[in-house]
Order: C-alpha cells, then structure tokens, then sequence
C-alpha cells in the first residue's frame, strides 16, 4: 500500500501490449498531431494576417485554434514519447500539470464554440444589432471570461484531485492523467465522491451552455427555413451542422468519460472515449471551419502562396 505523499510518479496506459503495435500507435498518433499542429496553426496564422478577417466569428475561431494546440500537446507529445521509449511513466508534477492544462484549456475551448454560435445566430436572426451585440471590446471581454473561468475550474479541480489521500498504487488507467482514474486510486469514497460532486456541478454549467447553443441554433434553423433561396438555405445549414456536430461529440464524450459509473470501465472503452474528446477535435475542428468557410480558404491559399514565394 502506498499514499499520495511517498509517490513520486504514475503509470500511464500503454497503447497496446506488443512492441509493434506500440509503434503502429505512435506513427499513428503522430499523424495526427502534426496534421492538429499544421491546421491549427494555418488558421491562427491566416487570422492574424488578413485584416478583414477581424470580425466576431474569426477572433473566436483564433482562440479556439489557440486552445485547441495548447490541449492536444497537453497529452498526445508525452504519450508519443512513452510509447516511442517503451515506457509508461510520468512525473507527480507533470501528472498534475495534464490535469490542470486540460481542465484549462478544455475548459475554456467549450466557450468560444458556444459564443460561435451566439455570432451565427445574430448575424442571421439580428443582422442590424449585430455591431451593437458582438463589438471588439464586447468580444475581448467574452474571450477574457472565457480563460479566467478555465484556469479557475482547472485550480478548483486539480487542487481537490491532488488533496486526495492515494493508497491504491499509481498505475492510471489512461494514456494520460485523467482524474477519474486518478480518483480510482483513493483510499475513501468520500474523497472520490467529493470531487465527483465537483464535475457534476462543472457538467451542469456546461450543459447550460450546450443548452444555449441548441436554442440558438433552433432560432436560425427557423430564420434559414423562411430563406426563399435553395443555395442561402444550403450555406446556412453546411456551416452550422458540422459546428453543432463538433459540440455534441465534444460534451457526450467528455462527461461520458468523467461521469460514467466506474463498473462500465474498461481499458479499450476508455481509450476510444478519451481520444474521441481531447484528440479527435484539436485535429478535425480546421477541416470543418476551414473548408465549408470560402473567406477563409481564400485566405489560406493566399498565406499558402506567399510562403511558397519566399
């Protein structure tokens, strides 16, 4: 038996048994983050270049592109690393920051989708308040509220996941430090519940929200329906249904993995749920806002070019 204060490392998941299949992973994963970091990084680029994508929706996108690189090199570099030496550590204090950094970062990312779509629904359903409703200092503010609310959940998390006495090894079972699995190694269920009362109260602000997004989108479902026109009624929905897709995948997975009853566990369940909400958006969000997104893709072919130039 061990406690919290006498462990200095834990045990992450391997990806797989055999050596083989270890490295199938890693060049599978790598794939994956280097496509996140390219995509991501176009984008913030793109942004930052041309002045007239200065508006609401692109400065939302830019700090969801920003949030998006910070959360997939919280856990896929180090899970690349493990897999590629054959180990499966990490430090106490590198555990600590992947639960912070992604409490943070995934935290903070769940706003700007939101806000996103609070802009399409103005500018459909409101389209002469929408300077008043979404000005530059409004969106600053917004963006500001958005980070300081993910470091202060990410403290209130991290500090309440780490005060809990430990006695059942630190082998995690997860390719990164996830706090349920941290929460499986407690001595008491009464630590265990506490925090799980913690998440219950974050998962019901976040479904607030999520409620929020679904009006709004059902607002300019009904405003798009009165569209005489095919082609505007087909622009409208290829741009909101695949950001309401990305929402739904990114809430179901994220509190089916850290509200699910831990008798429905299982090593493979777990993978496939944690990398469906902390990988697979970082790396599919550019695609799905870049290519429904002529302005955008009419800036990145010009960024493209320029860096083809020189």
């Amino acid at each position: 038996m061990s406690n919290s204060s006498s462990i200095s490392q834990f045990l992450l998941l391997p990806f797989a048994d055999t050596r083989q299949l270890q490295l199938l992973h890693f060049w599978l994963f790598l794939g994956i983050y280097l496509a996140a970091l390219l995509g991501n990084g176009l984008i913030i680029t793109t942004i930052a270049w041309h002045h007239h994508l200065h508006t609401p929706m692109y400065f939302f996108l830019l700090n969801l592109s920003l949030l998006d690189l910070g959360s997939i090199s919280t856990t896929v570099p180090k899970a690349l690393a493990n897999s590629f030496w054959d180990t499966t550590s990490i430090s106490y204090t590198g555990c600590a920051a992947q639960v912070f950094l992604l409490f943070f970062l995934l935290g903070a990312e769940y706003f700007p989708l939101t806000v996103m779509a609070y802009d399409r629904y103005v500018a459909i359903c409101q389209p002469l308040h929408y300077g008043t409703l979404l000005g530059s200092r409004a969106c600053v503010h917004m963006a500001a509220a958005a980070w300081a609310s993910g470091f202060l959940n990410a403290l209130l998390h991290t500090a309440n996941t780490f005060s809990v006495p430990l006695c059942q090894g630190n082998a995690v079972g997860q390719f990164f430090c996830e706090t349920p699995h941290i929460l499986k190694l407690s001595c008491s269920n009464t630590d265990y519940l506490r925090e799980v009362g913690f998440l219950l109260v974050s998962a019901c602000l976040l479904f607030l929200g999520f409620i929020f997004l679904v009006v709004s989108y059902v607002e300019i479902f009904r405003a798009v329906l009165r569209i005489p026109s095919e082609q505007g009624q087909h622009k409208a929905f290829s741009t909101c249904l695949p950001h309401l897709t990305v929402v739904s995948l990114f809430l179901s997975t994220g509190f089916f993995a850290y509200l699910k009853a831990p008798s429905i566990s299982s090593p493979s369940l777990d993978l496939v749920v944690s990398v469906l909400y902390s990988v697979v958006p970082p790396a599919v969000n550019p695609l799905i806002y870049s290519l429904r997104n002529q302005d955008l893709k009419d800036a990145l072919r010009k960024v493209m070019t320029a860096c083809f130039k020189h």
